[in-house]
């Protein structure tokens, strides 16, 4: 167990911080997992925006790489305009 105060917070913060990304990591997926279904081009193109804004957020705040981000804005984007 840690002996400084110090340490005792920053167990604290890292606790709080890994919660807050977690949950927002795993909303972005559920994001991206339901634009990949999503087969009307409307919807698609709305909740494209969402989720790219999700994962620029991500990337900004080093919860996923900023390449990963891309990666997958891209591969969102051509599925949204595969669609009719």
């Amino acid at each position: 167990m840690a002996n400084h105060k110090s340490a005792i917070k920053r167990i604290r913060q890292t606790l709080t911080k890994r919660l807050r990304n977690k949950y927002y990591a795993k909303t972005t997926r559920n994001a991206v997992r339901d634009l990949r279904t999503t087969t009307d081009k409307a919807v698609a193109s709305e909740l494209y925006k969402k989720v790219s804004a999700m994962l620029d957020k991500l990337a900004k705040n080093n919860v996923i790489h900023k390449n990963k981000a891309g990666n997958l804005k891209s591969k969102l984007a051509l599925h949204v305009n595969k669609l009719n």
